[in-house]
């Protein structure tokens, strides 16, 4: 369903434009053929639930041959025949009703369905059919691509995690030397991350309503008083896989939209840590970058590797957390009983998502060109014996010693201490033997407690 190239060079978006072939994934789910699609499927599945209900006597149950040929008509909806609807738009002006024509239109010569044509849309409000559409086309996006391209992330950074686990780094806090840590350490802190925040992904609850223009079931009393509305509602929602929502005006109120689009902005505010950091390490050489042949990386400089990847997830991340925010924001508040700014919002909901899966496509392209440069990580620790200074006051307080951590300050804030100054104060401590020896064999790149151990088990 990609644009040609010629119409992607004219795209206003860079998501149908430069970008279109990264996300093709979500293009049957979140395009405007994709939104039709869902439509039809509620207001297919909405008639079927109808007919199987003995008190509507009017509406006899279906036979199996005339409930296959409804799912199909919703199944194998073409862009065709979604064409075909917007074509009914725009005489009638209204996306959904111009849905409900296209069924009646495509059951009117059937001998079975037509007679059912005016139970399509029964006692429906525009909005039971687009709520019920939005949440089948978020679950979809979560549960085929969103979710499985996080668990790719987290994969293969558990395995960097791993691979890294013993490999000491110098730690910065606030941009200055502090306690050693390991690479693997540090990646696990993000898989920890990206663990907890999918698991809130996956586990949000995506709730739906069909309970008429108020929320009140008001035409479908006033047609059947005896059924049990509120029942049959909730029998029908979470036969889509659905979390039921009983209380709502016209729209449901969007808070479970607003959930996952939290959750997703969560994943994507660690993803751009995650990127922020490793520029960072990559500007100080602790890691290379795999060179592509023919890869221009300055118009200008030769020399250039740029951490391109990174640099292009970490915007990407950004413009999809711009629209998460307002969706989250927006989205659950509407004026009385309704207003139709939700509308056009939620149309924008696959340019969210769209941002956030180049994000992740570009982070793990720049993930996989990485390598390690463990002889630049050794030499920032090998001139960094400063930071032993807190396993060394740590065991003089241990055993009582006076002011260690002021004896520790005044040999290292501001000044230059190195292996010998180091071991020489350690040596003049009045320590027990054995402590005493184990700080005098410590080393910058020995001092990392246990990350080692906490990157493995990740």
């Amino acid at each position: 369903m990609s644009a040609d190239p010629q119409t992607t060079l004219l795209a206003l978006s860079p998501l149908d434009g430069r970008y279109a072939g990264k996300v093709d994934a979500l293009r049957p789910i979140f395009s405007e053929f994709g939104l039709i699609k869902a439509r039809v499927k509620v207001e297919v599945e909405w008639l079927l639930a109808l007919a199987d209900e003995p008190a509507i006597a009017e509406l006899p149950p279906f036979s199996a041959a005339a409930a296959a040929r409804l799912r199909a008509l919703a199944q194998d909806l073409s862009v065709a025949d979604a064409a075909r609807v917007k074509q009914i738009e725009r005489t009638t002006n209204h996306d959904v009703k111009a849905v409900e024509y296209l069924i009646k239109e495509r059951l009117k010569d059937d001998a079975e369905l037509g007679p059912a044509l005016e139970f399509v849309h029964f006692a429906c409000t525009s909005e039971d059919i687009n709520n019920l559409s939005y949440a089948l086309m978020l679950n979809q996006a979560r549960q085929d691509v969103l979710l499985p391209k996080l668990d790719e992330l987290i994969q293969k950074l558990r395995a960097m995690a791993h691979a890294h686990a013993a490999l000491p780094m110098l730690s910065r806090t606030h941009g200055q030397t502090a306690s050693p840590t390991t690479v693997g350490k540090e990646i696990a802190n993000v898989v920890a991350r990206l663990q907890r925040q999918g698991e809130t992904l996956a586990g949000a609850l995506m709730p739906g309503k069909i309970n008429g223009a108020v929320g009140n079931y008001n035409a479908h009393v006033a047609a059947y008083p005896d059924i049990d509305w509120a029942a049959f509602s909730q029998r029908f929602v979470t036969s889509l896989g659905l979390d039921w929502q009983p209380y709502t005006t016209q729209i449901e109120p969007h808070d479970g939209i607003a959930e996952v689009c939290d959750a997703q902005r969560r994943i994507d505010t660690v993803c751009i840590d995650l990127c922020r950091d490793v520029w960072g390490y990559i500007s100080l050489g602790y890691f290379k970058q795999a060179v592509k042949a023919g890869e221009v990386g300055s118009s200008t400089m030769p020399h250039k590797v740029n951490p391109i990847d990174f640099e292009n997830a970490e915007g990407n991340f950004g413009i999809a957390n711009a629209l998460f925010e307002h969706f989250a924001a927006k989205l659950p508040i509407s004026r009385w009983q309704r207003d139709l700014t939700d509308s056009t919002v939620l149309r924008a909901l696959g340019t969210a998502f769209g941002h956030a899966l180049i994000g992740f496509d570009a982070l793990l392209r720049g993930l996989g060109k990485l390598s390690a440069n463990p002889e630049r990580l050794a030499a920032d620790l090998d001139a960094a014996w400063e930071v032993l200074a807190e396993a060394v006051q740590t065991v003089m307080r241990r055993h009582g010693l006076p002011n260690p951590y002021e004896q520790l300050k005044a040999l290292t804030r501001g000044q230059g201490i190195n292996e010998a100054s180091m071991r020489e104060f350690i040596a003049s401590l009045e320590l027990p033997e054995a402590d005493k020896q184990r700080l005098l064999a410590m080393t910058p790149g020995s001092y990392v407690g246990l990350a080692e151990k906490l990157a493995r088990e990740i």
